[in-house]
């Protein structure tokens, strides 16, 4: 039933300063526009379409409507508007996704199940939120608020890239195959630019190969936003390393399959192994034989089935840790460290003139880990399939958008890592086991999102995520 809900007033009012007027006024438009590419991605799709969970990794795309309002009612509503009442009672629990410290909540792999509520009125209940947010932050709140607020933006836009990939398996499993959107334009025939090495030696001659890692956001200004796992900055060391122009592309991981590199455990960690012979692998996710001939392939896509002729020379993806560890193997080569790769990012980001799709920055701004400006093929561009790159640049291509790039790194907290307090620290802390770090963002990530310190993670064997790779080596 949805309640009533008048004469709310933040607990705490700040000063009515024009500063935080602004501040608050700035985050109601991005609130507005974040909010509204959620529900711009979901035109297309039917309420049906928006049922499906097609495996226990994915959540249906009423589900990710529902809990992205959840977070702001749960940790924004509830803790800064006094005398708030709830949209359902039963919402609290139903889409909890995994706090533990708020309650149980369903097994997630029964997102499925969820008939009810009814999709309208879990648009009644987007609506009652995004009504409630608004007048709050018309009433000039608290920096403590504004924080959660950015915090839950970031949150819907990761949300919003799941709803990508998730509806991509959903109607991958579908035996019609249907396609999300038309393609709106015929694939390039544009050759991918050859993959070229680019040498890096990090560090100062007083300092070699010690570099400043993350990101140390001013306390006092909600504006900087970062999450947890990207703090603190902090100094690492690197050895000098080569990374690869560009990431992957398909032809190349096609020549891999060829090589038989299926079927040759010693290519593969064992756990890897495992998971090939377990799950029957043969090549990347989405990828089939074309049943009229055998010896090509075609790929499904947000756009349905594209033949990979059309598309050979785009970043392969779709590939688990696992495969893209062993191709890297079998190429003589690696994958590189987190740490080498946001090196590499936050260099190109910091210089002037660059011709490879990177903004200059402010200085002072990057020695604190941020870093605005960032262009690439994002969820914004529309292509919803990583493109080719651009003509052979003496930088690095394509290190944002595209495909999420795979690197060798575990996923754990730097040092002096402390998760937020409260049931927010159960958002990234919780996680850091058995995970691998990614980086970059991909074709369907937000532009707005993504940072050059950004630390994404899925298990090793996780195929459903628009990850690629991009390879490494040892030495300048």
């Amino acid at each position: 039933m949805l309640m009533q809900q008048t004469n709310l007033a933040p607990k705490v009012s700040a000063p009515n300063t024009t500063p935080n007027l602004s501040r608050s006024a700035a985050l109601l438009d991005r609130f507005r526009a974040v909010r509204a590419a959620t529900m711009n991605f979901c035109a297309p799709l039917t309420p049906e379409d928006m049922m499906v969970q097609s495996s226990p990794d994915t959540s249906p795309i009423k589900w990710h409507l529902a809990h992205t309002s959840w977070f702001f009612e749960t940790f924004v509503l509830s803790e800064y508007v006094a005398g708030y009442q709830p949209f359902d009672p039963d919402f609290k629990w139903l889409f909890n996704s995994y706090y533990r410290s708020l309650g149980e909540m369903p097994e997630k792999k029964l997102r499925a199940s969820f008939s009810r509520p009814p999709l309208d009125q879990i648009l009644a209940y987007r609506c009652h939120v995004d009504a409630a947010i608004s007048s709050l932050l018309e009433h000039n709140p608290e920096d403590d608020s504004l924080r959660t607020i950015s915090l839950g933006l970031e949150h819907e836009q990761q949300h919003l890239e799941l709803a990508a990939t998730d509806i991509k398996h959903a109607f991958f499993t579908n035996p019609l195959h249907p396609a999300y959107a038309p393609l709106a334009t015929q694939p390039s025939e544009t050759v991918a630019p050859p993959l070229n090495w680019l040498s890096f030696t990090p560090g100062t001659e007083a300092h070699p190969g010690v570099v400043e890692i993350g990101i140390s956001p001013d306390p006092n200004d909600p504006n900087a936003f970062a999450f947890d796992n990207e703090t603190p900055r902090h100094p690492v060391y690197l050895a000098p390393f080569r990374l690869a122009s560009r990431p992957v592309a398909c032809a190349e991981y096609l020549a891999f399959i060829e090589a038989n590199g299926y079927a040759r455990p010693e290519l593969w960690l064992s756990e890897g192994w495992d998971t090939v012979e377990r799950e029957g692998w043969q090549a990347p996710l989405y990828w089939r034989r074309d049943p009229d001939n055998p010896s090509d392939w075609t790929i499904f896509t947000l756009h349905g089935w594209l033949p990979l002729g059309e598309i050979s020379e785009t970043p392969v993806c779709h590939l688990s840790f696992f495969e893209a560890d062993a191709f890297a193997r079998w190429s003589g080569h690696r994958l590189p460290t987190e740490f080498e790769w946001e090196y590499v990012a936050a260099q190109q980001l910091a210089s002037p003139g660059l011709t490879a799709g990177f903004s200059p920055m402010n200085i002072s701004a990057q020695e604190k880990g941020f870093s605005p400006g960032i262009t690439g093929n994002f969820l914004d561009s529309n292509h919803l399939h990583p493109q080719i790159g651009s003509a052979t640049a003496p930088t690095p291509q394509q290190l944002f958008g595209d495909v999420w790039e795979w690197t060798h790194s575990p996923y754990t907290g730097y040092p002096g890592y402390k998760p937020l307090p409260g049931a927010l620290g159960e958002y990234n802390g919780k996680f850091m086991s058995s995970q691998i770090v990614l980086r970059g963002g991909s074709c369907v990530t937000p532009q707005a999102h993504i940072r050059a310190t950004y630390r994404n993670f899925f298990s090793p064997s996780t195929r459903w995520q628009f990850s690629g790779l991009r390879l490494a080596r040892d030495g300048a």
